[in-house]
């Protein structure tokens, strides 16, 4: 995809037939700010509108790779008071993330969700072909840690959002974009892998 407004049509349209639906969200930032330059519909604010319009099952989104710099002293209160669970960078720091993705498919349980993929998610050593890049992010092996472990779960979307190569001359970052979208597309339901 583009930058990360997209997704807020893309969930609009999944929950007129789903319902609210889970999410997996990857990124560094929360992406549920209120506006900016005096307009509601930017690539930080896509969740905040979601949750608003009863897009999203609150107590079924989980945010991972958090990070950077904030306007304000407490960054994540407006998401717990939603009831989404956020997981900072520092806490995926040198670990695998399987033992979370097994907490992340239990909370999930078999309902529709969707996961949000923002390259930014990654540290920009790997991806740095995004416009918002954060230092201390996760590595593209948690990244496959993420999505593989959300195999098994009833997903009826998935979006990989924020490349831009114009910003990596190696095009590291857009090969580690297309792998990632070719991981979503191998954990979808009913997909065969070997």
């Amino acid at each position: 995809g583009g930058e990360h407004t997209i997704t807020y049509p893309i969930l609009q349209a999944l929950a007129a037939k789903h319902g609210p639906v889970g999410l997996v969200h990857v990124d560094a930032h929360t992406d549920t700010g209120d506006t900016a330059l005096g307009e509601e519909i930017y690539h930080g604010s896509p969740f905040r509108r979601c949750v608003e319009e009863g897009l999203l099952d609150c107590g079924r989104v989980v945010q991972i790779g958090i990070r950077g710099s904030s306007y304000d002293p407490d960054p994540h209160k407006y998401c717990r008071e939603q009831g989404f669970r956020v997981v900072p960078a520092e806490e995926c720091w040198m670990k695998s993330l399987e033992p979370l993705m097994r907490e992340v498919r239990a909370q999930m349980g078999d309902k529709p969700m969707y996961i949000s993929f923002d390259i930014d998610g990654l540290d920009p050593a790997y991806a740095p072909g995004t416009g918002t890049p954060e230092i201390a992010g996760l590595t593209p092996a948690q990244g496959l840690e993420i999505i593989r472990g959300c195999k098994g779960l009833n997903i009826v979307g998935c979006d990989l959002v924020e490349v831009a190569p114009m910003y990596d001359v190696s095009g590291n970052t857009a090969l580690l974009g297309a792998n990632l979208l070719f991981e979503m597309l191998c954990v979808l339901p009913g997909v065969k892998t070997l």
